[in-house]
């Protein structure tokens, strides 16, 4: 792992992002590093613009804001629309290709394209699956954090009930990004 990542997880609310970050912070947190999570909706919630930022560090973490993002995740148009334009030179986005079509030019970002909500629904049948299967992606295209630490952050936050289908959405997130890196 780098010293820093700053992730950004933007998509419309519903999608389950808030929960993705916290799930994300966690396993860094499991992982022995310094993590923070933010989030932010707009008014409308669900179907909103919706965004969760995570800082995963070796170091103290001073700041819990993102400016530029190592890591774009960006489960709708609109949300890759308002923020690829800021993210580091360099960085890695990562797109749900089912529901973002337009990409333009890369600018020397490192663009991933992933049938996300695709990918959820194929795998457990539920499209609010699709936050898990793009945590998966996240790690098998960055390995940000380990694929255990990151198993049992999501075995802690989902609800009872849910573990088959979310571990089945999180290995077909594991696989789309593994074998794009």
């Amino acid at each position: 792992m780098t010293e820093k990542w700053e992730i950004r997880l933007s998509g419309t609310g519903g999608q389950g992002l808030i929960l993705g970050g916290i799930i994300l912070a966690e396993a860094g947190i499991i992982d022995g590093y310094n993590a923070v999570q933010s989030q932010s909706y707009g008014p409308e919630a669900r179907g909103g613009a919706s965004k969760a930022e995570v800082i995963i560090s070796r170091q103290e973490i001073n700041y819990p804001k993102i400016g530029e993002a190592d890591i774009l995740l960006a489960m709708s148009q609109q949300a890759y629309d308002k923020y690829s334009p800021s993210v580091k030179e360099g960085a890695i986005l990562i797109v749900d290709s089912t529901l973002v079509s337009n990409t333009g030019e890369s600018n020397g970002q490192n663009i991933y394209r992933i049938p996300i909500t695709e990918l959820a629904k194929k795998e457990t049948g539920r499209e609010m699956t699709a936050n898990i299967v793009a945590l998966g992606a996240i790690v098998g295209v960055t390995q940000v954090v380990s694929e255990e630490a990151l198993k049992e952050a999501v075995l802690d936050r989902i609800p009872a009930g849910t573990e088959e289908i979310n571990l089945k959405a999180l290995q077909a997130g594991l696989s789309a990004g593994t074998a794009l890196h």
